[in-house]
């Protein structure tokens, strides 16, 4: 009888088919060593979430910065897409959730990629939301609920059934990503959905919601957006990485200080008005390089920051689960922090 693949064997194989279509969708060629002409490509994955990202994007704030780099931005719908885009080679920096990027660090997947940025703490933009009749999450017991596996949404909602006393196997949970899981809520093919906005607005037009991930980062339980970038990129092209988180950190200080023109450009991104956008926008906890570098999140080479801790208390959730296959030391998430990198960026 031959071998049962393992799991990463099948991602692998996942990995190579996504390849073909990222690589159609950032226009094909070029690697992050060899654009047109000879000259560098950067490949950046990014997401439909309300946050300063999508203002570098939309106001071609990296791209002013170094025009002599072709930027090919990718956008993917969970940060398990983006995972399996990182392991087919498709993708030198991107944003994924914590969870996402927890579960990249941990076995089976041993992502060689490391954390340079704190796109944004997730707070109220994402949460559980429950058709009316359904009045807390122990209630979810023997009903179908949505979420995008392997994100953070997921992991949210694995920790909220941990902490009302509910199996994971008592809820029929559905792998759907968020505007799936909108349209099987419009047909009513789910009782419940745990995803983030713009489509988290919709669902809760008509729907109750139970828990946010804020409530959850009280119980111990924080979520956040991170940007990664792989270890051969961040050794090969410094000044790319350098000019990226600068790029961030300037459109985290529109976000605070001119709002208007940020949520301009996110509503732009997302097909939004802009004072949808700025109260989404709103929902979230942006930080700066300098607060990045302090030692509640990425801290300094040396000295790194509470994040390897979080990461690594996610890793020990998600083991309890059977999401990951081995709990890496803490260490391991603190050499996974890209201090220098922020260090740099930030003087």
């Amino acid at each position: 009888m031959p071998a049962r693949p393992s799991r990463r064997t099948l991602l692998l194989a996942a990995a190579v088919a996504l390849t073909t279509a990222t690589a159609t969708a950032c226009g094909g060629g070029g690697g992050p060593a060899g654009g047109s002409a000879g000259r560098t490509t950067v490949r950046i994955a990014y997401q439909a979430i309300p946050n300063a990202d999508l203002v570098v994007k939309n106001q071609r704030l990296l791209e002013k910065a170094l025009p002599d780099v072709d930027v090919k931005w990718v956008r993917f719908e969970s940060g398990g897409d983006v995972n399996t885009a990182v392991i087919a080679g498709a993708v030198d920096l991107g944003l994924a959730g914590s969870s996402p990027v927890t579960k990249g660090l941990s076995a089976p997947l041993d992502i060689p990629y490391k954390v340079v940025w704190i796109h944004d703490l997730i707070g109220d933009n994402e949460a559980l939301v429950a058709r009316s009749g359904i009045g807390s999450v122990k209630d979810l017991a023997g009903r179908k609920v949505a979420t995008p596996f392997g994100s953070t949404a997921h992991y949210s909602l694995l920790a909220a059934l941990a902490a009302a006393g509910v199996e994971p196997s008592a809820v029929q949970t559905v792998d759907l990503q968020p505007q799936d899981a909108l349209a099987a809520w419009k047909r009513g093919d789910i009782d419940a959905a745990y995803v983030w906005t713009p489509t988290l607005s919709e669902l809760k037009k008509d729907g109750k919601v139970l828990v946010t991930s804020r409530e959850l980062a009280g119980q111990g339980k924080p979520t956040a957006d991170l940007g990664v970038v792989t270890n051969a990129f961040a050794a090969k092209h410094p000044e790319v990485v350098t000019a990226w988180i600068k790029a961030q950190d300037a459109a985290v200080a529109q976000a605070r200080t001119a709002p208007d023109e940020a949520a301009r450009s996110i509503g732009a991104e997302l097909g939004l008005p802009a004072e949808e956008a700025k109260r989404q926008l709103s929902e979230l906890v942006l930080l700066s390089a300098k607060e990045q570098a302090g030692p509640d999140y990425l801290g300094t080479p040396g000295a790194p920051g509470r994040l390897a801790a979080n990461l690594h208390d996610a890793a020990v959730f998600l083991k309890g689960q059977k999401a990951v296959d081995a709990v890496p030391d803490e260490a391991a998430f603190g050499r996974a922090l890209a201090v220098e990198e922020l260090g740099r960026a930030a003087n």
